[in-house]
């Protein structure tokens, strides 16, 4: 996989990407990341890659010529091309759509992902137009620029690449990992499973060694190895944390019986909103 970032800060991706999984990911060649300087394709003496706002108002704007020969130096497929090519452009603004677990398990399914970052006050509107498949916000605030979205969503999408984690089950169970699949009740060391598929709730609380701390024990159920017991547990708690900190993700979800048994006892129980 093959992430291209139009950025006028092409050296802020040096540091977020040689750490962790991202450095492990790019050193075993599952993913290459390049950042590339809008400002090399600029032609004054300047290098000016903004202008002000037709029709007036405060900042600047991102000019659509440097980002358009920066995109066409790239070699990307046409639009009409893309789905087939594995290609997909982005530009990122918070004018955009949610960015979400789901959007970063679709674009891990793509062979190579182009993010345009905006900057000032946005982007021209052409550029979005002509260039991009889609617009994505990585939430409802405004940042300076779009490096920091992009280092999210590299982030996001390089984790979920076969090979980029040691266990390819951590993804899995996980806050807005997938659901249950029912005849995988087992590890592949053929040991009961402790847990569920997350379904989209939020993760459940964790706890290592040691199992007091400052006279906080960790829940009698991680103790004793039942894991019916300890997975009815960890599942009762993700539904508490999603209840408590996220209850609109339950909206969205499919609920079990089971499920909807233990959300009826948590409400009864705890103080949540409605």
């Amino acid at each position: 996989m093959r992430f291209d970032i139009i950025t006028i800060f092409p050296g802020f991706f040096d540091s977020p990407l040689d750490y962790g999984i991202l450095k492990r990911a790019r050193t075993a060649g599952l993913v290459d990341v390049v950042a590339h300087d809008l400002r090399g394709f600029t032609h004054d003496r300047h290098r000016t890659v903004d202008d002000r706002p037709f029709g007036g108002g405060e900042g600047m704007v991102l000019k659509p010529e440097p980002i358009y020969d920066a995109f066409a130096s790239l070699g990307v497929s046409a639009k009409t091309e893309r789905e087939t090519a594995k290609e997909t452009v982005i530009l990122l603004s918070a004018q955009g759509r949610p960015f979400t677990q789901a959007v970063a398990q679709e674009l891990a399914a793509a062979e190579r992902v182009v993010i345009i970052c905006g900057r000032y006050e946005g982007v021209d509107e052409r550029v979005n137009e002509m260039l991009c498949d889609r617009e994505i916000s990585i939430g409802d605030y405004v940042l300076s620029g779009g490096e920091l979205a992009a280092a999210v969503i590299v982030d996001a999408v390089v984790r979920l690449l076969p090979g980029a984690l040691g266990n390819p089950d951590s993804s899995r169970f996980e806050s807005f990992g997938a659901d249950d699949v029912a005849e995988d009740t087992t590890t592949e060391d053929g040991v009961p499973r402790s847990t569920y598929g997350a379904g989209g709730l939020l993760d459940y609380p964790h706890y290592t060694r040691p199992a007091e701390f400052r006279g906080i024990a960790i829940p009698e159920a991680l103790r004793g190895g039942d894991h019916e017991a300890i997975r009815r547990w960890r599942r009762r708690m993700a539904l508490e944390k999603t209840l408590r900190n996220r209850p609109d993700l339950l909206e969205r979800m499919v609920i079990s019986d089971e499920d909807r048994e233990m959300l009826a006892e948590l409400r009864l129980n705890g103080e949540y909103e409605a």
